[in-house]
């Protein structure tokens, strides 16, 4: 324990760092052609240190020779040493891509492999680079003329900053300001924000000028493109003064003025730290729910008491012991739900988390795929579970590849269909109650539905006759069966038959549902389902031939109440119409072999996973509960059809419904029987 510790934390703490690199090199990269923001120069340049410094701590030489490089030539760029142009950005953004490899090295142990070559190739690439500088040019610094005490402080990175505004003709002054040593540190810090909103705060340097000595005096160098009024303006609550350094001798860019921070007096402000988050490794919090888990089970049990001690009359417990114990009873379920819900924030993160990783990903497919696309990001402020998010990245990329490759048309084939020549590939993320919806679409061609239809009857994935009964829905889902493809030629992006399958996996293991919509000539959108987290469930509690079951309720889309005349027979198998939705129609009784009970209706819980949709009768619907699933014996664990066992809360032990086993089941032939359930 006491080795692995510090390897989890490192990996914790540099994959944040990776992480924040990531997010600043996407929005780099967005504003490719126009000139760095410095303070997000500087953002990246920190982080790089940062990380540079913390592998050679814990070791990891491969890591830190790259951040190392990475430092370097992130220095030259702020410096001006070097320009930004598409290679150098180019090579920052592989220099990521790489250190989250190494980091995966790391995290299982490996010394050798693809990643550490690829690593080794982008320092000496960014090397390579580094030695390709400006011409040299006649120093502007000398047409400031400030004092050689101020020059002679300045840092190499503030004497660029300022050559770098003088040759663009921004106007140069020298902010004085003036501030009691009491609370000189949040005044200046307050003064600096205010002017950051209008201008480039290039120094601050400590002035021999103040009044007494109980106060202190600062001068700041400042690049602005607003008016001296406006200046004026600004400094105006802080007692501060200007002093010109240099005219603009060029007509500055326009530049919207940001809207001044609202700013509170000196005593609102507060010197404690701004962060307030520590790590939990996530294997705690399943514990911590897993305990959860079984209090309220033994809730469930004190409210039984609590109930039978309340009816049990005048030879029962005294009333009003029965009435403190309904009165505890209800106090403990509201402090466990309000434990369970704690829990579950904690697991939560945003998506952006994923969403940035595939930002900067995409963002180079683009440029791979010649093709004029603009990309579309929102809603990564959406928060899921966080080992849900985790997996998500991997079919994400499949669909924003698919999209790019094989939806969106090249522009002269959108220009002859009438559409503008860039094409928009959209991920918006939108939360609904108990889960998360994630789109994914394209204003492309759309799915070629004759192409479908033709490859499947070629694969002898459908038959003649069944074919051209097909409904749409049951035609587009043929696209996730392992190898499906209508791509003739294959590219780097995709077109090898694989990706759609992988969604359909992965989508099946968390739970999760995938839709299709599909328009020819206006694009396709593959919508993503997932529950908030899997941590617990809350299950249907259900019966049928006398037998009680639990159904997960992140499965369960609706119920409805269905006659017995209003099933369908097609291809020997019973099939329920849903709002204009065909659907596989089974009774739980059947599935399993038991006796079969005369109904006047049913009532049918309609489940899913990932594109497929089943309806699944029983005898009665007897409400829901929060459950902790054990697993089955050995004996039984290779038993189909069920994910384990709970107890109610009543000492009733009952089975927990398998759905992604289920719902496999009954989408084989129905030739093919029901197997081992």
């Amino acid at each position: 324990m006491s080795e692995k510790k510090p390897v989890t934390e490192f990996l914790a703490e540099a994959t944040e760092i990776v992480e924040g690199l990531s997010r600043e090199l996407v929005v780099l990269d967005e504003h490719r052609g126009e000139e760095p923001e410095p303070d997000r120069l500087n953002s990246i340049f920190r982080a790089a240190h940062s990380l540079k410094g913390l592998s050679s701590l814990f070791g990891h030489e491969r890591i830190t020779r790259l951040a190392h490089v990475l430092e370097d030539a992130l220095d030259a760029l702020r410096l001006g040493k070097v320009m930004a142009d598409d290679a150098l950005i180019d090579a920052f953004v592989d220099a990521v891509d790489a250190l989250s490899g190494l980091l995966t090295m790391a995290s299982r142990d490996e010394s050798e492999g693809p990643a550490a070559e690829r690593a080794v190739a982008l320092a000496q690439h960014i090397e390579s680079l580094l030695s390709q500088g400006p011409t040299p040019v006649e120093d502007p610094l000398k047409q400031l003329g400030l004092e050689p005490s101020v020059l002679h402080v300045l840092t190499e990175y503030e004497e660029h900053r300022l050559r770098e505004n003088v040759k663009k003709g921004v106007t140069l002054y020298k902010v004085r300001a003036v501030f009691s040593l009491d609370d000189f540190d949040q005044r200046l810090t307050a003064l600096t924000a205010a002017l950051k909103a209008i201008a480039e705060v290039v120094s601050t340097l400590p002035s021999a000028q103040a009044s007494d000595e109980s106060h202190i005096g600062f001068d700041l160098l400042t690049a602005c493109k607003q008016s001296a009024a406006e200046l004026t303006r600004v400094l105006a609550p802080y007692g501060a003064s200007h002093a010109l350094i240099s005219a603009s001798t060029a007509p500055p860019r326009p530049r919207p003025s940001a809207p001044r921070p609202e700013l509170g007096s000196s005593s609102e402000l507060s010197l404690r730290s701004l962060a307030q988050t520590v790590r939990v490794d996530i294997s705690r919090l399943d514990k911590l729910m897993a305990a959860v888990g079984d209090l309220l089970l033994t809730r469930s049990n004190i409210k039984r008491f609590a109930e039978g001690a309340r009816a049990a009359g005048p030879g029962g417990l005294h009333p009003l012991w029965a009435q403190e114990l309904a009165r505890e009873a209800r106090a403990l379920e509201r402090k466990l739900d309000d434990l369970q819900k704690g829990i579950l924030e904690v697991r939560m993160v945003p998506l952006g988390q994923v969403f940035d990783r595939l930002a900067r990903l995409v963002r180079r497919l683009l440029r791979e795929s010649g093709k004029e696309i603009d990309f579309e990001i929102s809603g990564g402020d959406v928060e899921l579970d966080k080992l849900i998010v985790e997996d998500l990245s991997d079919p994400l990329m499949h669909l924003l590849r698919n999209a790019i490759d094989h939806g969106i048309e090249t522009p002269e084939q959108r220009v002859a269909a009438g559409k503008s020549r860039r094409g928009r590939v959209r991920l918006y993320a939108t939360s609904e109650g108990n889960h998360v919806k994630i789109e994914v679409g394209d204003d492309g061609a759309g799915l070629d539905e004759a192409r479908i239809r033709d490859e499947a009857l070629k694969r002898g994935l459908v038959t003649a006759t069944k074919a051209p009964q097909m409904q749409r829905r049951e035609l587009l889902n043929l696209v996730f069966l392992p190898g499906f493809s209508t791509r003739k030629q294959v590219s780097e992006l995709s077109g090898r038959g694989v990706g759609l399958d992988v969604v359909k996996t992965n989508l099946q293991r968390l739970s999760g549902l995938i839709d299709i919509v599909s328009e020819p000539g206006q694009g396709t959108t593959f919508v993503l389902t997932l529950p908030l987290t899997l941590a617990i469930i809350r299950a249907l509690v259900v019966q049928a031939s006398g037998h009680t079951y639990a159904v997960p309720l992140n499965s369960v889309l609706e119920i409805v109440a269905v006659r017995p005349s209003e099933l369908r027979t097609v291809e020997h198998r019973q099939m329920l119409s849903v709002r204009g939705q065909t659907v596989p129609f089974v009774r739980l009784s059947q599935l399993f072999k038991l006796p079969l009970v005369e109904v006047q209706q049913h009532y049918v819980v309609l489940v899913g996973l990932a594109q497929h949709r089943m309806g699944l009768a029983v005898d009665a619907l007897l409400g829901q509960q929060d459950v902790v699933t054990k697993p089955l014996s050995a004996r039984l664990r290779d038993v189909r059809g069920f994910a384990g066992a709970t107890d109610l809360g009543d000492r009733r032990a009952v089975l927990v419904l398998d759905v992604p086993a289920l719902v496999s089941e009954m989408m084989r032939p129905a030739d093919a029987g029901m197997g081992n359930l």
